[in-house]
């Protein structure tokens, strides 16, 4: 199995290097003829516009569409990626989604990166909490039918699932724990 990462823009590098520690084959994900070579997808955290503006540039948005609902990719969208994968958003310069996960997400939702923070999730399906780190991260405001919460933070979902989709709304990666991306690569 190859977990492709899209090397876009953001803290890709820090997933990989978290795949790395897993002993998973990683690849960066930059055209769509990368991702025809991924089972798996992770979309980072970064500046959502900005992906967003890439992945159509780039001819990815329509084929991570696709590859989604043939039900041939599973993915994990972190902050900026799950703004992506939502089906609705709000906030300021809303940028165009994939979306893929019947929910709706507001961009910045806990302030700016002055008020990033680091918090303890307890998650379904593990037996520690884990703690992550909320940067200018988006709030998951309302899912849809069928949309799981795995984890809650001052009572918003931060962690939903959805078939072969994950989405969470802080960064996993900087703390250097695999937890959630050992639930990921268990996905199927």
């Amino acid at each position: 199995m190859t977990v492709g990462v899209l090397a876009l823009q953001g803290d890709y590098s820090e997933h990989i290097g978290i795949l790395n520690t897993l002993k998973v084959k990683a690849a960066e994900v930059r055209t769509p003829a990368d991702l025809k070579h991924v089972q798996k997808l992770i979309i980072p955290g970064g500046e959502s516009t900005t992906i967003a503006s890439l992945l159509e540039t780039t001819g990815l948005r329509k084929a991570i569409i696709s590859r989604a609902r043939k039900g041939t990719l599973t993915i994990f969208g972190t902050c900026a990626g799950a703004i992506l994968l939502a089906r609705k958003v709000s906030g300021k310069n809303v940028p165009p989604t994939l979306g893929l996960l019947n929910m709706k997400i507001e961009r910045n939702a806990f302030g700016s990166q002055l008020q990033s923070f680091e918090a303890h999730l307890n998650i379904k399906g593990l037996q520690d909490p884990m703690v992550v780190s909320f940067i200018r991260a988006p709030r998951i405001t309302k899912t849809g039918w069928r949309v799981e919460v795995l984890a809650s933070h001052d009572g918003y979902p931060v962690l939903v699932r959805k078939g072969k989709i994950l989405a969470g709304t802080f960064h996993p990666e900087l703390r250097g724990g695999t937890e959630i991306h050992r639930l990921f690569l268990k996905m199927k």
